[in-house]
């Protein structure tokens, strides 16, 4: 009995060291494979025609060894999609290519397909890679109280509240995001008074931080968000 407690025990422990590691290199061979898969194969095809089109087939086949001009080109095609990928969103940065982007994305929204998938893909994508996204989603960071009045629950701002709502109960409303652990993009949405929502003194990626990890990293900055260790609650008890 004591020897699986000890064998668990090192289990979650080497998983709590190796988890964090592994997920970190598996994101980075899946954003390798991403785009060697989609953009640099086609490139690696292109260098591949230009060299044998300069150079001549028999020069190719005859001094070139297949297997390293096959390495050489994927590593160039992987580094050339890699610096398009940075130029597009330096371009996309730029006043011109903000213009020129949007008559593409008004082109897609009027194709009758595309226009039924497009938004919500672009949401999610834009959500996960770009902080102004983020930013205008979820605008400030609150604490409710939630599911039932005593229990303060953490919650993100995203809107308003619905105008009909609003309109009746003549009150200010916001609307909120009480997320979930371990996946803080999921959760409750709830409208509450402005009034009994108490503003914290927390970024979003601090809120995110704390949601994903169930409370045990909290903010640096303790004092806005009023977080207690817990040598703070047993006096506060006493």
């Amino acid at each position: 009995m004591l020897i699986t407690r000890q064998l668990r025990s090192y289990f979650f422990r080497g998983l709590a060291v190796l988890l964090p590691t592994i997920v970190t290199i598996w994101i980075f061979i899946w954003g390798y494979r991403f785009i060697q898969d989609n953009i640099s194969i086609y490139i690696k095809e292109g260098l591949d025609w230009l060299i044998r089109f300069v150079a001549g087939e028999s020069f190719v086949n005859e001094r070139l060894d297949k297997f390293w001009i096959n390495v050489a080109l994927s590593v160039a095609g992987f580094l050339i999609a890699l610096s398009i990928v940075c130029v597009v969103g330096a371009l996309l940065a730029s006043v011109v290519g903000k213009t020129l982007w949007r008559i593409v994305e008004k082109f897609i929204m009027n194709t009758p397909v595309l226009r039924q998938v497009y938004p919500y893909v672009k949401q999610v994508t834009d959500f996960l890679l770009t902080r102004e996204e983020q930013k205008k989603l979820f605008s400030r960071v609150v604490a409710v109280e939630y599911p039932r009045k005593g229990i303060w629950s953490m919650g993100m701002v995203t809107g308003s509240g619905l105008k009909k709502v609003v309109d009746n109960v003549k009150k200010e409303f916001l609307t909120v995001l009480i997320p979930t652990s371990p996946t803080p993009f999921t959760g409750f949405v709830i409208m509450v008074p402005k009034e009994q929502t108490i503003e914290l003194d927390m970024t979003i990626e601090e809120a995110l931080r704390f949601a994903v990890s169930a409370g045990v990293i909290a903010p640096q900055s303790n004092k806005g968000a009023g977080f207690l260790s817990p040598a703070g609650l047993e006096s506060k008890e006493k």
